[in-house]
């Protein structure tokens, strides 16, 4: 069989990939310089995800839209701006420090009146979605811890109207998936999860080498 043609993104090329598609304007960059001064910055998006949940949102027509994890606010940033007048974004987080941040810049963009961050563990905030049924979204992005990451997938699953789209991060994992070396708690989470999701007949996937990895699952009806 044939090699079939692969490209690794260093940063000249990452650079211009954002130069050239992804270009950000002044919230953007002052949000992305605020959350590099955090220990943490590295959980933050880039801007080619953050384009293409943008994409993502505007292509499937969203208005409902989910996040599970939100770090300083960058995701729910593009995809708020994304939705229509009408389109509302609910996110869950646990951390009141870093979502605080991403409040002030959610303020400065206009957004904020689409956006209700609930300050919870995520399994709850979902669990109390369900039992109150509230209306099914269009849209969810998942990018928290990864232990949990198949019961948050299972969750926004349920939540989600069919043909609706789930976004999950992270899933290649800085390539640690492929290293038969790594093992630790994270790595096998996230193996469990992508050869799980890759055979649930319950929806249409597709992998993505965006980012960390980006995985894509279509609800089916």
């Amino acid at each position: 069989m044939a090699s079939i043609r692969t490209i690794s993104v260093d940063p000249a090329l990452a650079e211009y990939i954002r130069e050239t598609y992804a270009a950000e304007d002044d919230v953007w960059w002052r949000l992305r310089a605020e959350t590099a001064r955090l220990p943490m910055a590295g959980m933050e998006i880039g801007p080619d995800q953050a384009r293409l949940l943008a994409w993502l949102v505007r292509l499937t027509g969203a208005r409902r839209c989910l996040e599970i994890g939100t770090f300083t606010g960058a995701s729910a940033l593009a995809v708020a701006r994304a939705l229509p007048d009408d389109g509302r974004l609910i996110c869950c987080d646990v951390s009141a420090e870093w979502t605080a941040i991403a409040s002030k810049f959610w303020a400065e963009a206009g957004v904020a009146d689409k956006i209700e961050l609930r300050l919870a563990p995520a399994l709850e905030t979902l669990a109390e979605l369900r039992r109150s049924g509230a209306p099914r979204f269009d849209f969810a992005f998942i990018d928290a811890d990864k232990e949990p990451m198949h019961s948050y997938f299972e969750a926004a699953l349920e939540l989600l109207q069919p043909n609706g789209l789930i976004v999950v991060d992270n899933t290649l994992w800085g390539g640690a998936v492929a290293n038969p070396k790594r093992n630790d708690a994270d790595t096998q989470a996230i193996r469990r999860f992508n050869e799980s999701v890759a055979r649930d007949p319950r929806v249409d996937v597709a992998l993505l080498t965006v980012g960390d990895g980006v995985t894509l699952a279509r609800k089916l009806p």
